[in-house]
């Protein structure tokens, strides 16, 4: 088949580049021609493993291309899937700019029938506007038009950064919202041609109406980031009251129902779907008089854990940190991304440089993005960075230092040589905000601290 994509950020490359390597024609449009040209010269300009080989296959085998030609990219398919970003508005909500202007460039371009896919993640009642923004500008290019001359479906993406390639190409579930009538069943038929490819040794295609689609994406972020929150909740009570929340955590996940996925207390959540999908649910929510105490809840929860580290090493140092040196492994807000949105890191990182201590960061993919992030974030107060340094390798990180801080559970950081730690820091002192260690490394000459352990 014949597929665009519109937008060739994360979803849009990994949608784009997966769906050429099982044989369509994919043309995959964005408007920002320096990330297009990037593309065109074989350079991905996000990290995700086995992405740019993915890309690279398919669009050395002329499956895959890439342009900022909106006319070319509509009218090269009868699929649309539209994959552009919804940030975060300041009020919480999802901003549908891009979407609607996507639907827009539809609508202004369409000739024949087109299905209109939105895998952008999105609120409730999306498709319904995307349909009407599609239907005014035909009607502005005074075209006669029916509700049957083009569909709009909903599939949301279920993708994990640092395994969005093996997600899409093994999904555990498609999810498919459509219209009633004949163009939904047309949009139904269409889809399931697309994705039959994935569905060969068991179907995994859920069919259901489009805003409950739309609903579907929001509710398990939801759902997965109240685990998480949840999780921290019970750490912090078992710092409180002297017991190690990794047997409780195993205690709990042994149960069938509940399952031991997103059980992990940490620094809380970050990235760039969990933190936004629960603002976004919230704020739809509000929209229509309701309130989700729940979710309420499970955000004000992780904000708060950011700050757990900075806390204990308070508890440890005091709050002046001058003349203390830092080592901090990860950056990124989970391992196998360079992804910085909402990272815990960034929250550890100002607060030990606006308490005067110096800092050695390392993390094996994010530290470009890092020093992006930073400079905006240390925007005030930019002599800060002067005390911020990045690190070749992890003990040259921790070189010196009177403590360790763990942030993101890179597999590098799991199994350190103990003793050659010890040896090289000033102070064998970590605080481990992702519980990676066996408080018996106490054993071993360090100064333990982790997350209700």
């Amino acid at each position: 088949m014949n597929i665009t994509v519109i937008g060739a950020g994360y979803v849009g490359l990994v949608t784009a580049a997966c769906l050429a390597d099982v044989g369509n024609d994919v043309v995959c449009l964005d408007l920002d021609s320096q990330r297009v040209d990037l593309l065109a010269a074989g350079q991905v300009p996000i990290y995700e493993p086995g992405l740019d080989d993915v890309i690279q296959r398919n669009r050395d085998d002329g499956r895959l291309h890439f342009t900022t030609d909106t006319a070319r990219a509509v009218a090269h398919a009868q699929v649309q899937f539209i994959a552009v970003g919804t940030p975060q508005s300041e009020d919480g909500s999802a901003d549908l700019g891009q979407v609607l202007s996507a639907a827009e460039s539809i609508g202004r371009h369409l000739q024949g029938f087109k299905l209109v896919v939105v895998k952008s993640t999105v609120p409730v009642g999306t498709g319904e506007r995307v349909r009407q923004t599609i239907a005014d500008a035909l009607q502005a290019r005074h075209l006669p038009h029916g509700p049957d001359d083009f569909a709009v479906a909903s599939n949301p993406e279920f993708l994990k950064e640092g395994a969005a390639v093996d997600d899409f190409m093994r999904p555990d579930r498609i999810v498919i919202g459509t219209e009633p009538g004949p163009t939904g069943e047309r949009a139904r038929e269409l889809l399931q041609r697309l994705y039959a490819p994935f569905n060969r040794v068991q179907e995994r295609m859920l069919t259901m109406d489009v805003k409950a689609a739309e609903l579907t994406k929001y509710a398990s972020n939801a759902m997965l980031a109240t685990r998480i929150s949840f999780m921290n909740e019970l750490a912090n009570l078992a710092s409180e009251v002297g017991l190690d929340i990794e047997q409780v955590r195993k205690g709990m996940g042994s149960d069938g129902r509940i399952g031991y996925s997103f059980l992990y207390a940490g620094t809380g959540y970050g990235g760039s779907c969990f933190p936004k999908d629960v603002r976004a649910l919230i704020r739809t929510a509000s929209s229509h008089g309701r309130h989700l105490r729940v979710l309420e809840a499970v955000e004000a929860v992780n904000e708060a854990q950011k700050h757990v580290l900075v806390q204990k090493i308070g508890a440890r140092f005091g709050t002046n940190l001058k003349g203390l040196l830092f080592g901090l492994w990860g950056l990124a807000f989970k391992p196998h991304t360079d992804d910085m949105r909402e990272a815990p890191s960034r929250i550890v990182l100002k607060a030990l440089l606006e308490r005067g201590a110096q800092v050695m960061a390392y993390d094996p993919v994010a530290m470009a993005q890092a020093r992006k992030v930073l400079a905006h974030d240390c925007g005030s107060c930019s002599s800060m960075l002067d005390r911020l340094r990045f690190a070749a390798t992890p003990m040259e990180c921790a070189q010196d230092a009177d403590a360790l801080v763990i942030v993101t559970e890179w597999p590098a950081f799991k199994s350190p040589n103990f003793e050659t730690l010890r040896q090289v820091m000033r102070q064998p002192v970590i605080f481990d905000g992702r519980n990676l260690y066996d408080p018996a490394v106490r054993a071993q000459g360090f100064e333990y601290h982790a997350i209700g352990r």
